[in-house]
């Protein structure tokens, strides 16, 4: 199992982080270890004074494919869930600065929360579903699907040139804007269409 991430999939995320805004997607992975999961605690790391929350929509693979063409890229998910991507900022600037890869600034253990999956059938149009994160009962982050910039099948079809895609396979598709820190002793709450399915602390 593979974790696939997508970033800057929100013009106003790219835009409030002075980011230009993406001709293609942005494409970083993360280990299985990254995944905390059943609203386990997350546990601030010691290696960053600066850790941010952004909340995204997840699509799990459910058939093999390669090369998959755009048409054809509904058939290769049967469940959504919602996912925090946790950012060490201070240490992905710090690699951005020397031109290094980031990974160790997005793919630590436990910088990857996932709520349990719901069927797609429970929604009238993935491309349309909100979803939001609140920090101690305050609205912090709040999106829409109609509003990636490469849509879910796209990024089905565009990861699927570059990687095999196998069942369980996690894509993490990108967060809107409002991302900010997070500090032990939050209380993090994520919605999906209403539905509470993120509900843990920072400790």
């Amino acid at each position: 199992m593979k974790i696939l991430a997508i970033g800057r999939n929100y013009v106003d995320h790219a835009k409030e982080l002075n980011n230009p805004v993406p001709k293609e997607p942005v494409v970083f992975s993360m280990p299985d270890s990254a995944l905390l999961k059943s609203n386990n605690d997350f546990y601030y790391p010691d290696f960053s004074k600066d850790i941010h929350h952004e909340v995204e929509v997840v699509v799990k693979i459910n058939r093999v494919g390669k090369n998959i063409p755009i048409e054809f890229a509904h058939r290769y998910y049967e469940e959504l869930a919602l996912g925090i991507d946790f950012t060490a900022r201070d240490i992905q600037a710090e690699c951005k600065k020397k031109g290094l890869p980031w990974e160790k600034a997005k793919a630590f253990d436990g910088a990857a929360p996932i709520s349990k999956f719901v069927p797609k059938t429970q929604f009238k149009d993935v491309n349309a579903l909100n979803f939001s994160l609140n920090i101690n009962g305050e609205r912090v982050q709040v999106g829409n699907t109609s509003d990636l910039i490469f849509s879910i099948d796209y990024l089905i079809s565009y990861l699927s040139k570059y990687f095999t895609l196998k069942i369980g396979d996690l894509i993490y598709t990108g967060t809107p804007e409002g991302v900010g820190p997070v500090k032990i002793g939050d209380h993090l709450e994520g919605e999906l269409e209403g539905e509470k399915l993120l509900d843990f602390h920072v400790r």
